[in-house]
């Protein structure tokens, strides 16, 4: 099995938009730059992992633009809830890229 097996298929969002607010701060923080617009609109996840959950999030940065930043994101589940860590980040995606593992 490949490592792109394990990734599920990619998913509209439900969810996963609270996820993306959250490291929003850390990702501005990395790339030295707010975003107005934050919505995200695409993510997949990292099936059969133990202890956290592994997300890939397409967050849409613009709304003239189709301007992207794709995210990997780790979030631990154990008892004590625990904010989600931004492990990488792709930036100058558009919404027609493809959601890969990075």
């Amino acid at each position: 099995m490949s490592s792109e097996d394990s990734w599920s298929e990619p998913l509209p969002v439900q969810e996963i938009q609270e996820i993306a607010d959250k490291v929003k701060p850390q990702l501005e923080k990395k790339v030295d730059k707010t975003y107005r617009v934050f919505v995200a609109n695409q993510y997949r996840y990292l099936k059969n992992i133990v202890g956290a959950s592994h997300y890939l999030i397409k967050v849409s940065v613009s709304n003239s633009t189709d301007e992207c930043v794709h995210l990997y994101v780790v979030q631990m589940v154990i008892a004590t809830p625990v904010d989600p860590e931004l492990k990488k980040y792709q930036l100058n995606k558009t919404k027609d890229d493809p959601l890969e593992p990075f």
